[in-house]
């Protein structure tokens, strides 16, 4: 069996988790705005429970989308954007 050259199958973890709207809406809105933590990404997304938020935000950054880094008790979420305009550029449109 051959091996998938590491940048396949990092493309099919980008798109996977871009599948699922919510994440795919997550990942926009990431792509427009300044780092935002769980709370303000919860607001702006109303209907999404906390735990579903976090699994999302998980997946993203499992497939590395996502960038966090902490500030006190908040934790912000980023695009990694070089990646995003490699595998993912509509999320700029």
């Amino acid at each position: 069996m051959r091996e998938e050259p590491e940048d396949i199958r990092q493309a099919v973890k980008i798109y996977k988790a871009l599948g699922e709207p919510t994440r795919f809406r997550i990942a926009r809105m990431l792509a427009n705005d300044p780092p935002l933590c769980c709370a303000d990404l919860g607001t702006r997304l109303e209907s999404v429970a906390g735990s579903t938020l976090s699994h999302h935000l998980k997946q993203l950054t499992d497939c590395g989308l996502l960038e966090s880094s902490k500030d006190g008790t908040f934790v912000y979420y980023k695009l990694n954007r070089e990646l995003a305009k490699r595998f993912a550029p509509v999320l700029f449109e």
